[in-house]
């Protein structure tokens, strides 16, 4: 009898642990199922890449009067910037600018573009054909203000992401032939400007001392004997650069 119902436990046993070792292979199954089957959210940020936008507004010298597409100083600066993040970015470029343009055809151009608010980096330059058509200077001292307070709007408000540059000096080609009445006119616009812009914390780069090298080094100045050649917007790219790309980090 003692030995039958030693057998029993025996055999009691084994068949209890048989099942507790199927539960727990069925919950492990179970488990392993679970997690095959859950969302990879490492995977599904891999690969993206944010988008940053640029926005230039100006006049000749911003769309590059007699150069090309891409040597104008906004592609220029765009392509540093691309160069200098270390992770992935796209860059989208919009120019808002014609040879001729005086402020108030810049402003009658960006209100006829309905632009949007979220530009992340906007640069301004403006003003030299105000001073080449012999405008009055009062128009300038209205319409620039209102330009860059319309610049920060279209840069979602932020003053620190608009970057504003100074008026190359056409004095200094074949065209200006030294003429000093040009420098003269060119420093109170830009003396203007650069006031404006300390008065409001607003970032204001000078490349005017470039362009005052251009008849020094005719490298700097294009083919037509007017205007910044792409080597000479290259300079103005690598001063707007290190500034462009701290706003931007």
């Amino acid at each position: 009898m003692k030995k039958l119902r030693s057998l029993f436990l025996v055999v009691l046993c084994m068949s209890l642990f048989t099942c507790s070792t199927n539960d727990d292979a069925t919950d492990l199954v179970e488990i392993e199922e679970q997690e095959e089957t859950l969302p990879d959210e490492t995977d599904e940020t891999e690969g993206e890449v944010s988008v940053i936008r640029l926005l230039a507004l100006g006049d000749s010298y911003t769309i590059g009067q007699s150069v090309c597409e891409t040597c104008r100083f906004p592609e220029q600066l765009k392509d540093s910037l691309f160069s200098r993040f270390e992770s992935q970015k796209n860059f989208e470029l919009k120019i808002i600018a014609k040879t001729g343009w005086t402020t108030t055809n810049l402003i009658n151009a960006i209100e006829s573009e309905s632009l949007d608010a979220n530009y992340d980096l906007v640069t301004l330059l403006i003003g030299v054909n105000n001073q080449f058509q012999n405008r009055p200077f009062s128009i300038y001292e209205k319409e620039f203000p209102e330009l860059v307070n319309t610049a920060i709007s279209k840069a979602k408000d932020d003053k620190s992401k608009l970057i504003v540059v100074s008026i190359p000096d056409y004095a200094f080609t074949p065209y200006g032939n030294g003429n000093p009445n040009i420098t003269s006119g060119i420093n109170t616009y830009n003396a203007f400007a650069k006031s404006y812009c300390d008065a409001n914390s607003i970032t204001f780069i000078n490349i005017t001392d470039i362009t005052r090298m251009g008849l020094d080094n005719p490298n700097l100045v294009a083919s037509d004997g007017l205007h910044p050649s792409e080597f000479a917007y290259s300079k103005f790219a690598e001063r707007l650069s290190p500034i462009a790309y701290d706003r931007l980090r």
